[in-house]
């Protein structure tokens, strides 16, 4: 194991395709010339890429707390794996490895805490270890997951990757259904639901297959019409009041998790 903070940047490639890795986050992935990542510089959202978990949505209502069969969870929204750091376990040219790991009861400061949150602390009384793959293959990007932990814990998780749009006519398809931007920036924080879907197409000046694995379900988010975030999720947060959250969780069993993203550009 390397055992290294990410400080520097990873950059993969194969085929004519591109990625490139800072601090844990996708920051690129490019086919040529053509660039498919939301840069976090730009307007909309300061990222390219996070993961929600273990929880998936917001938690304010409850007073951040979420009911688990054990100890006590203080989760902000969309959990505290992103105010862990990534370690590089492993990196080729053509592939990256990296992972956070979580003993139970920790308390993890939340960056939040005090202009967008009251809580200071956040806690899972459970411990994990969460793995990031990031694969140029042939024809495509893979981003996959692998999550585990004890049997009995609970859990939620949601890929959240942010892609550039060129024009304002970008359309996502997919599972019987075209929805617009227009569309997708009326949802609002809410995001726009595409529940049991594994393939999407975002069509703009080109077009990118989104096929994920494990998940089940697409959310879609955009606070600007210059990017929209295409999110895999194992639950829709807006399905249900914030005090039943815990009816979406869930559950590790012996074996670890796996879950997948391929980004595929298409001609």
């Amino acid at each position: 194991m390397m055992n290294a903070e990410m400080h520097l940047p990873v950059v993969l490639t194969g085929d004519g395709l591109r990625a490139e890795i800072r601090g844990g986050e996708l920051v690129s992935f490019c086919q040529g010339s053509c660039e498919f990542m939301h840069a976090p510089d730009q307007p909309g959202w300061g990222h390219a890429d996070t993961e929600m978990f273990p929880v998936v949505g917001p938690t304010a209502e409850t007073g951040y707390r979420v009911q688990v069969p054990r100890g006590n969870a203080i989760q902000d929204q969309h959990g505290l794996l992103r105010e862990l750091a990534y370690e590089l376990v492993s990196a080729t040219d053509s592939t990256a490895v990296l992972a956070k790991t979580y003993e139970a009861g920790t308390p993890v400061a939340n960056s939040k805490y005090p202009q967008r949150s009251t809580a200071r602390w956040l806690v899972w009384p459970y411990s994990f270890r969460f793995e990031k793959r990031i694969q140029v293959l042939p024809d495509s990007l893979e981003v996959s997951f692998e999550v585990a932990g004890g049997s009995d814990m609970p859990f939620m998780l949601g890929y959240h990757p942010a892609f550039k749009l060129q024009t304002g006519q970008a359309r996502i398809s997919g599972c019987g259904r075209t929805v617009s931007i227009e569309q997708v920036l009326a949802a609002g924080d809410r995001a726009y639901e595409m529940p049991g879907c594994e393939t999407l197409v975002l069509e703009d000046t080109r077009r990118l297959e989104l096929t994920s694995r494990g998940f089940g379900h697409f959310m879609l988010w955009s606070p600007d019409p210059g990017m929209v975030c295409i999110e895999p999720i194992t639950y829709y947060p807006y399905s249900r009041p914030q005090a039943e959250m815990h009816e979406g969780f869930d559950y590790l069993e012996r074996e670890a998790r796996r879950f997948s993203l391929t980004l595929k550009p298409l001609t």
